[in-house]
């Protein structure tokens, strides 16, 4: 089920922008009341070498329940829910103004039917031209975990 834009959301274009700072910004703004939705995420970019990234990722799937590996933690593989499960990593879930705050945003990958003709923001603080080291896209990594572009 696809949810919809809502009219009063702020509609941020995550391409050529740093994940973690995109989701600094992003998780402040909301915590203000703000709406908004990531369009583009599969174009967020994480800094440092692609097979340090993808080891880091893979490591952490590796996590499970020696007990009952049914009921072992659930990660993300999807470009779209990798980058909505950091911008939760850096709101107040355990208060009710963090859980709502999450509510408020919206990620998608690519650009969905009803923001094609609405005006897109980007945040000039995040953007992958500061750094000077290299970096890799996040839906390179998210295919290498397993994710298939549709």
């Amino acid at each position: 089920m696809v949810t919809k834009i809502p009219h009063d959301a702020t509609i941020v274009d995550a391409s050529n922008l740093i994940m973690g700072r995109l989701a600094s910004v992003v998780a402040k703004r909301l915590l203000n009341g703000e709406k908004i939705a990531i369009i583009n995420a599969e174009n967020a970019v994480l800094s440092g070498r692609k097979a340090s990234r993808l080891e880091e990722f893979k490591r952490f799937f590796e996590v499970k329940s020696k007990t009952n590996p049914k009921y072992t933690p659930q990660h993300p593989r999807r470009p779209d829910t990798i980058l909505r499960r950091v911008i939760r990593g850096m709101l107040p879930m355990d208060k009710a103004k963090g859980r709502k705050a999450f509510k408020r945003l919206k990620v998608y990958v690519g650009v969905p039917d009803e923001a094609k003709g609405r005006e897109t923001q980007t945040i000039p603080e995040a953007s992958a031209l500061k750094l000077k080291c290299g970096y890799v896209y996040l839906g390179k990594i998210a295919e290498e975990l397993g994710w298939k572009r549709v």
